[in-house]
């Protein structure tokens, strides 16, 4: 028997494959419906994304199949719906990402802002999040993690060390002492002498007990060394935990963060095509920045509670200055002294970086006519954000990666060749996740198809007993789900299924769409509980020498206040900025094919 279930498991994967859609035909065969169609293509999706049977992009790719062999879309319709604006959007961030990341600018920032806040503990783990939550906002969460770790670690380990190494020399300058007090002791004056030879067999005793003490002394140091070691392996655990919740926070504040954002913007633009333009880069950074400095902050908090206590004087280490701290001060100053003095092409790449986000806030802020309201969307929405994205990151192999020098010569005397632009495509095609864009296509295909078929309209129907309901009251159990639901599965998969149902919830129920599909999408990043939840808790489980108990018992907590501060922003700033409490005319838009 016991081979069988092993068998079984070995070929899980290949048996939910085959099962899983045989076991859902009953659905399109007994009720032959465009929306029970839709329906078996969603649930199937759904059932394959979260078992991960096949790589999740291939999994995006079944609407190509299956809708036009359903009936429910024609081939060419469901194909255009693979690369939209949002697509563009995200190609653009990810190309700015990838100079960043090939030039070590990002490493540049982050041992910067370290030799700013120093090595007190809470101090560095304040800097350890800050900084990670920062790269975050423009490159991936899993390579701001994977770098920050590293430097994180080696601090510590400094740290450790000395600390320990001091704590040893005062034990030695301690025993050296009392060695010279003996000497001191036993150099007594010589009428003693005779006193001292009558009372051989006292001091015998004492030389015994000095013995006694000596090992006592020693077994102190090991125990003292020890609770160094015990306390900087819970500061590792607390400060690796920083790091990967803070790369998953920050993610949440730009439009281009992570994946679920754009998939929110692809989603409404798709689902409300006359919604004027509600999410851009600007509106988006309006609401979740403040969001995610009040989640940063409170995340801190927990972890300093969990991992440091709330010691202020020793973990702020109000007015001491010890050789530990300044050694590990020292390992970050080395690390920043290899990179060198800022290259040209990590000036070139700051400088595009820095004018591509000006030109994303200033392209339509709300408050004001943008600069492409002036010049170019006078009648129609001709430049948006992803216009915006691929025409600075095309620079990047437009712009040679050194100043031009045209009487420049090689070493062995001839006239030396043109430098290389900052990106070439053998980099990008290396560093892109193509899967990502594949994934984001099938999650545009799917809303697609769920309007096309009636889908959408039947769940909003479906749905319309939630009235009853008070919105924050849905808002706050959506989140729960979402955020439950992002643990055991990719946030990608995770908001592309849920966000078609929410906006046809919204419809039915008449509350604003936004009002329930921003704060889940938010949630879908709030996967904290898990080393498998989502990359970076993998590698700071590799790091911080954390058990699976370690992560979930922190990121229980996490989790809540997460959902907490969500349906705060969303209920005061969000209701201000979005206009929450009214329905939208542009959101009646769902009809029957």
């Amino acid at each position: 028997m016991a081979g069988i279930l092993t068998c079984l498991w070995k070929y899980r994967n290949y048996i939910v494959i085959v099962l899983t859609p045989l076991l859902l035909l009953p659905l399109p065969l007994i009720c032959p419906t465009s929306e029970a169609k839709c329906g078996y293509v969603i649930i199937l999706m759904a059932l394959y994304w979260c078992t991960e049977c096949i790589p999740l992009a291939v999994t995006a790719l079944l609407p190509v199949i299956l809708f036009p062999m359903m009936g429910i879309m024609e081939s060419n319709e469901v194909c255009i719906q693979y690369l939209k604006d949002s697509n563009m959007l995200f190609i653009g961030g990810l190309l700015v990402a990838i100079a960043v990341e090939h030039w070590n600018l990002h490493r540049r920032i982050a041992l910067q802002v370290l030799l700013i806040v120093g090595v007190k503990p809470s101090l560095l783990m304040i800097g350890f999040m800050g900084t990670t939550a920062f790269l975050s906002m423009w490159i991936s969460n899993t390579a701001s993690t994977a770098m920050m770790l590293p430097i994180a670690n080696a601090v510590l380990q400094q740290l450790c060390d000395t600390e320990a190494n001091a704590e040893e020399r005062e034990f030695n300058m301690a025993a050296a002492n009392n060695g010279l007090d003996n000497q001191a002791f036993e150099m007594g004056d010589a009428k003693m002498s005779k006193e001292l030879q009558s009372k051989e067999n006292t001091i015998n005793l004492d030389a015994d007990k000095d013995d006694s003490n000596g090992k006592i002394s020693s077994l102190e140091a090991q125990q003292r060394r020890l609770k160094t070691e015990q306390k900087y392996t819970k500061l590792t655990k607390g400060m690796s935990l920083s790091v990967c919740y803070a790369a998953s926070i920050g993610g949440t504040a730009t439009l281009t963060g992570t994946t679920p954002n754009v998939i929110m913007k692809g989603q409404i633009d798709e689902l409300f095509p006359n919604n004027g333009g509600v999410i851009n880069f600007a509106s988006w950074f309006g609401f979740a920045f403040p969001n995610m400095v009040l989640m940063l902050a409170l995340s801190w908090l927990w972890l300093q509670f969990m991992f440091l206590g709330f010691n202020l004087k020793s973990t702020f280490g109000c007015g001491t200055k010890k050789e530990g701290d300044r050694e590990a001060f020292q390992v970050i100053k080395d690390e920043y002294k290899k990179l060198g003095r800022m290259s040209f092409a990590e000036g070139c790449v700051l400088t595009i970086f820095t004018l591509l986000v000006v030109l994303w806030f200033t392209r339509e802020p709300g408050f004001i006519p943008g600069w492409a309201t002036v010049l170019f969307n006078k009648d129609k929405t001709y430049v948006t954000d992803g216009t915006v994205a691929i025409l600075m990151s095309a620079l990047f192999f437009c712009i040679p990666s050194k100043l031009p020098r045209c009487c420049g010569r090689s070493e062995d005397g001839a006239s030396s060749e043109a430098p290389a632009a900052l990106l070439n495509w053998d980099v990008v095609h290396e560093k892109m996740p193509w899967n990502i864009l594949l994934l984001l296509g099938g999650g545009f295909a799917l809303a697609h198809g769920s309007e096309k078929s009636g889908l959408s309209l039947w769940l909003g129907e479906s749905l319309i007993p939630l009235q009853s309901i008070p919105p924050f009251a849905i808002s706050i159990l959506l989140c729960l789900l979402v955020a439950m639901f992002t643990e055991c599965s990719s946030n990608t998969a995770t908001t592309t299924l849920f966000l078609p149902i929410l906006a046809s919830m919204a419809t039915a129920i008449k509350i604003h769409p936004l009002y329930v599909m921003l704060p889940c999408t938010i949630s879908a990043s709030l996967a904290f509980m898990l080393p498998v939840a989502t990359p970076p808790n993998a590698i700071a489980f590799s790091y911080g020498n954390l058990k699976v108990l370690d992560m979930a018992k922190a990121g229980f907590i996490l989790n809540i206040l997460g959902v907490i501060t969500i349906n705060i922003a969303i209920n005061t700033w969000g209701v201000a900025m979005f206009n929450l409490n009214e329905f939208p005319s542009w959101a009646n838009v769902t009809k029957t094919p």
